[in-house]
């Protein structure tokens, strides 16, 4: 369990990001302000048990922002965190999973749900991919339906299009309503 959960705040090209980290590492990265973002910490603050309440602490992630902000400016293609990931043994193979998709590279929900084997499992692996805590450290963004459509993210279909740009990932890929994963 957590002993201290200190966040910030960052600006960047997709808008403010609010971050959070424990002792362990960074745990928690948000698209908001925050003014918009706290609320939503302290209750997955709840939710994941971690028993703890968020403080400001611009210097307990400092280095995530710097990384993040290399990331944004192209000088960054893997980042070097601990990670404090808060989930069930399933979404942690699911995102570790997540975490060797190579810098401008994607991959399906079908392709992950077959690394992991558990390729039945592709509307688990899109629910797993939803709850992703650390988006962009994690690349969730990197996850695209099988027929190439860009499909639901938590941040904005028009911010995983930003990543997927920044990462020189061709955008001949289409964004297609019908086939964003509800849950």
């Amino acid at each position: 369990m957590a002993n201290a959960l200190g966040y910030t705040t960052m600006d960047s090209p997709i808008g403010p990001l609010l971050l959070a980290s424990t002792d362990e590492g960074l745990c928690y990265i948000d698209f908001a302000d925050e003014k918009d973002g706290l609320g939503r910490l302290q209750r997955w603050c709840k939710k994941t048990f971690l028993g703890v309440s968020p403080v400001r602490d611009d210097a307990r992630n400092e280095g995530a922002a710097t990384q993040l902000s290399d990331y944004f400016a192209g000088k960054r293609k893997r980042f070097e965190l601990k990670v404090d990931l808060h989930g069930t043994p399933f979404q942690k193979a699911v995102w570790n999973e997540l975490a060797n998709i190579p810098y401008g590279e994607t991959r399906s929900y079908k392709d992950i749900a077959l690394a992991i084997g558990a390729s039945k499992a592709v509307r688990a692996i899109g629910g797993a991919n939803n709850r992703n805590p650390i988006p962009i450290v994690i690349p969730c963004h990197r996850v695209i339906g099988s027929n190439g459509a860009l499909v639901g993210y938590g941040g904005g279909l028009s911010i995983k299009e930003h990543l997927l740009s920044l990462e020189g990932v061709p955008l001949h890929i289409q964004t297609s309503l019908d086939e964003v994963i509800r849950f």
